[in-house]
């Protein structure tokens, strides 16, 4: 299986490509992954990537789509992979169209996780630690017995500044203007497969694993 990711923050997209690299036995590639090992194993693109990482700018396309190239090349991609974080733009998609073309490696689908806005929201800003033992909770849906307060220690709860409702619906912005353009592109090559990221991590597995059993 040779799958690309997409999905909004708080699609699950995580989780389920964790579920999905066991029942088929392919890596799960994120951006940051393959950073970190271009890096630490010091590839001649790795070490360049590094500046731009450590100078805190973007990695440019060019040099990520040459680290995707060397990821792709490793052993354990031979069954195929799941690549989670890239494309994120067009320009992203169409270089890695054209990667895969010189190493005569086809897509499976692309597998887009869709969730509607209003529960990203809930999903997102409901999210709340412990300042004490870390222990994570959710006002929705693993709410404390006590609010504000840790069951485990009685330390008290906060919401991460990342979590606040202003910051994730400036990343949902980002997502729908940059990333969600890769839906239409990959429907119109027919490599789309769209499955509803609603309900349990089961039952959103099951939904992925028949729509991915539809296309063998």
């Amino acid at each position: 299986m040779r799958i690309v990711l997409l999905g909004p923050p708080g699609a699950g997209k995580g989780t389920q490509a964790e579920n999905l690299t066991k029942i088929y036995g392919v890596p799960h590639i994120s951006t940051g992954e393959m950073f970190r090992t271009a890096v630490k194993e010091e590839t001649p693109l790795g070490l360049e990537a590094k500046k731009y990482m450590d100078a805190g700018e973007l990695v440019p396309d060019s040099l990520t789509i040459g680290i995707v190239k060397e990821r792709f090349l490793k052993s354990d991609c031979a069954k195929g992979f799941l690549l989670d974080g890239f494309p994120r733009t067009l320009a992203q998609a169409e270089a890695l169209d054209q990667m895969l073309e010189e190493l005569d490696v086809q897509l499976d689908t692309v597998l887009n996780i869709d969730v509607p806005e209003e529960d990203l929201l809930i999903r997102l800003t409901g999210r709340q630690i412990c300042r004490q033992c870390q222990a994570p909770y959710h006002k929705a849906f693993k709410p404390a017995q006590k609010e504000g307060i840790c069951d485990l220690c009685g330390g008290q709860l906060y919401q991460r500044d990342d979590d606040s409702e202003a910051t994730v619906l400036s990343r949902l912005e980002v997502y729908n203007r940059q990333t969600s353009p890769l839906i239409s592109y990959y429907a119109d090559s027919s490599r789309l497969t769209t499955v509803s990221g609603d309900g349990s991590v089961q039952e959103v597995t099951d939904r992925v694993k028949a729509a991915l059993e539809n296309l063998q």
